[in-house]
């Protein structure tokens, strides 16, 4: 039987140095490449610990990425040789050329979509790799303009939307170059373009929906749970700011588990759709009944802001003898921490007490009666 090998296959598996050079059957150079890899990182950690000195395990670790450079590269080469039967192990001779042109062809256009938009243009789609190029790149020279304009260095936080935004690329020229190769015809729309028919006809992208998922409450808002979406993405971020101004890193466990939540939520939500109606149920039903507790909270974060940026630093300069600072880091903060603990536990103890209903009441009153 013939034994066939896929280079995007190879490709993948290279990123362990040497993995795709075995598959390929280089077997001497996945040895060379494994044993210098492995080597380097493993010899650095060793003479670190003996010398005592961090600069060795860097200088280690740098050479490591080195080989794997150097790895991806000598495959590339390789791949990109498209020598009769070249993958290829059979006693019937090579396959034939077409086969290869096309698998040769959709491997060209994956490893090139690796810069955003280039493996569109590479396919004849200019419209469409032209927005990928501009969203891609428009992105990063817009927030480092921001930040260098207002010496603010929070719009890179920004920076996260381009894993986003590099995915639905890979996915989408993958998508692309299968229904060519297939014979279907591939249509150069721009995005804009396929979300403005998209919202015509009421259909959402669920591969677009899964990426903006990885950003809490986004993938709800674009699938029209609106509502869901913004209380999700309000959680996460406001959890986050709240912590990094009371510094509370106590609390960094619910980061993660509030992205989690989101995103898994987002996935279950994206599998119902189009086969049943979603419905827009908000996280909290009636907030109407929170205003109160909401604008304590509100209140209180607005007092600690400005206690903490405005009048302590006053005090602080102006009676160093207090050590406000010091008394704040010391007893302030973990009696806030202590105080939201031992409330969140009274509040859950209280809450696991329900109330009956009126049926039940009145269920129990003509038993109480009968007897």
């Amino acid at each position: 039987m013939p034994v066939y090998r896929n280079r995007i296959t190879a490709f993948f598996m290279n990123f362990l140095p040497g993995l795709g050079h075995y598959y390929w059957g280089k077997k001497a150079r996945c040895v060379i490449y494994m044993l210098l890899f492995f080597g380097s990182l493993l010899g650095g950690f060793m003479l670190a610990l003996v010398s005592n000195s961090g600069d060795i395990f860097i200088a280690g670790i740098v050479f490591a990425a080195l080989v794997w450079g150097l790895s991806m590269f000598d495959l590339f080469i390789v791949l990109l040789k498209d020598y009769p039967g070249e993958g290829y192990e059979s006693v019937y001779g090579p396959p034939p050329v077409s086969n290869r042109r096309l698998e040769s062809d959709r491997f060209f256009t994956i490893l090139l979509s690796f810069l955003p938009g280039l493996g569109h243009l590479h396919m004849g789609l200019m419209q469409r790799g032209l927005s990928f190029l501009v969203a891609f790149f428009g992105t990063i020279t817009m927030l480092i303009f921001l930040a260098g304009i207002t010496h603010d260095s929070v719009f890179l936080l920004f920076l996260g939307v381009l894993p986003v935004i590099w995915l639905y690329c890979m996915f989408d020229a993958v998508q692309c170059i299968h229904r060519k190769q297939a014979g279907d015809l591939v249509q150069d729309r721009t995005l804009f373009d396929e979300w403005e028919m998209g919202r015509e006809s009421g259909r959402r992208s669920k591969v677009l929906a899964t990426l903006l998922s990885m950003i809490p409450g986004a993938g709800h808002m674009y699938l029209g749970l609106l509502k869901r979406g913004v209380q999700l993405m309000v959680l996460f971020l406001g959890t986050f700011y709240i912590i990094d101004v009371m510094r509370l890193s106590l609390f960094l466990f619910l980061l993660p588990l509030i992205w989690f939540y989101s995103f898994f939520d987002g996935l279950q939500t994206i599998s119902r759709y189009g086969r049943e109606p979603l419905i827009d149920k908000p996280l909290v039903d009636r907030i109407g009944s929170h205003k109160h507790l909401l604008g304590l909270l509100l209140l209180a974060l607005g007092i600690y802001y400005i206690s903490m940026n405005l009048i302590v630093p006053y005090l602080d300069v102006h009676f160093p003898e207090l050590r406000i600072n010091y008394r704040i880091e010391k007893y302030l903060r973990p009696f806030i921490v202590s105080v939201v603990l031992i409330g969140g536990g009274i509040r859950l103890l209280a809450g696991g007490k329900k109330k009956p209903s009126a049926f039940q009441m009145e269920r129990r009153n003509l038993d109480d009666d009968r007897f």
